[in-house]
């Protein structure tokens, strides 16, 4: 079964505004999206609490992950 939603999120390179449809159906995930105006890598990471039912979405640049 697929559990889409939709996630408003902002660019941190250019702040512009994208649409994010998310699948948690595959629980947590961390991917990398494109932004549509600039083009720079916005890193997305999607953490699914199956406890609450509830879906946090992080978001920031590729360059500002703590490795």
């Amino acid at each position: 079964m697929k559990n889409y939603s939709e996630q408003s999120v902002t660019c941190p390179h250019c702040g512009h505004h994208i649409r994010i449809t998310l699948d948690s159906s595959a629980g947590s995930q961390e991917f990398y999206d494109d932004c549509p105006a600039c083009c720079h890598a916005i890193h997305l990471n999607m953490q699914v609490d199956e406890l609450h039912k509830t879906i946090h979405l992080f978001v920031d640049a590729d360059d500002e992950q703590i490795f």
